[in-house]
């Protein structure tokens, strides 16, 4: 039993280097990850000015005869294809289906920060702790000080990561719900104008 222990303490003292490791490059990418969401807001109230107006003229004049506003974002090339493929509601409900996969590959990458984050920060609290309680035994304040500002430093890490993964999935779910709304509305009044033709 013994050995046992000893395997078991070998094994998580040394994954204490990878996790701290790996919880600091989600900590720098999750600084990133705000970074790219100020540029995407930035960009969203962009195409918001432009599609605007041709959200409001669909109610007064066909699908066929509005004119989408010109720009390289990618809400807009969705809604140009929809309304390119307006003969073919199967190509219509590919290109929304490719739109919500899109989406939901951009949402993967902060998802996983909301998880994985706190997952390491408990594991970097975890790990240390059992060198801390060594270092108490044995008389050795020191060492077991370092061992707990190491705990307590990673737990606050992973919950900043999961904090910032978990606030950037909420809101961008919620643009990618309302933006798929839009396309699936647009999609509709093709269908709806195909049918009466």
């Amino acid at each position: 039993m013994e050995i046992l222990n000893q395997v078991l303490y070998w094994i998580s003292t040394g994954l204490m280097l990878p996790v701290v490791v790996i919880l600091l490059f989600l900590f720098l990418k999750s600084l990133a990850a705000l970074g790219g969401f100020y540029g995407a807001y930035v960009s969203r109230l962009k195409v918001g000015k432009l599609l605007e107006p041709f959200m409001a003229g669909l109610s007064g004049r066909s699908v066929k005869e509005s004119e989408l506003p010109s720009g390289r974002y990618v809400l807009l090339s969705y809604f140009d294809q929809l309304l390119q493929a307006k003969g073919s509601e199967v190509r219509r409900e590919k290109i929304l289906s490719e739109f919500e996969l899109e989406m939901s590959r951009k949402l993967s990458a902060t998802k996983n920060m909301s998880k994985l984050g706190p997952i390491l920060g408990l594991m970097g609290t975890l790990i240390p702790m059992g060198p801390a309680l060594v270092g108490l035994a044995s008389g050795d304040i020191a060492s077991m000080a370092e061992n707990m500002q190491v705990a307590f430093s990673t737990t606050v890490v992973g919950l900043i990561v999961g904090a910032i993964g978990f606030t950037l999935t909420e809101i961008r779910q919620r643009w990618f719900a309302k933006d798929l709304a839009s396309l699936q509305f647009v999609a509709d009044l093709i269908t709806e104008e195909n049918e009466k033709a």
